[in-house]
């Protein structure tokens, strides 16, 4: 196989979903046995792409932080917002604070806050 060359590698991971490239990180971690923050600090572009990174954020986690009193109606806009079961659904609201939705984006994590707190839930992003 012949080597990639940057432009090659970087041209490839235009390609990739928020998702894949995720997936590709947490094996790249895996098989180099290091994190993607100590490789991007040793890279050339070290700071100045992690704080670009940070202004143009465009993936949200939903963070369940508590059901509240109305805990049936918080449940109940878990599954409807996931493909949760019932009983997946009560011990993610029962193990509050846990994420509901990770690698939303902007407009699908805030409608998702908006639901849940409506719901009677603490919710957060991040």
């Amino acid at each position: 196989m012949a080597k990639l060359t940057n432009e090659e590698l970087i041209e490839a991971f235009k390609e990739l979903s928020i998702i894949e490239l995720s997936d590709f990180v947490k094996l790249f971690e895996e098989t180099f046995d290091v994190t993607a923050a100590a490789v991007a600090v040793a890279g050339p572009a070290g700071g100045g792409a992690g704080e670009a990174a940070e202004e143009e954020k465009d993936s949200f986690d939903v963070v369940l932080e508590a059901a509240g009193d109305k805990k049936i109606a918080v449940i109940k806009e878990v599954r409807a917002l996931t493909s949760l079961g019932l009983k997946e659904a009560k011990d993610l609201v029962d193990g509050a604070p846990k994420a509901v939705l990770e690698g939303a984006n902007k407009e699908t994590a805030e409608k998702a806050k908006e639901a849940l707190e409506a719901a009677g839930a603490t919710v957060t992003l991040k």
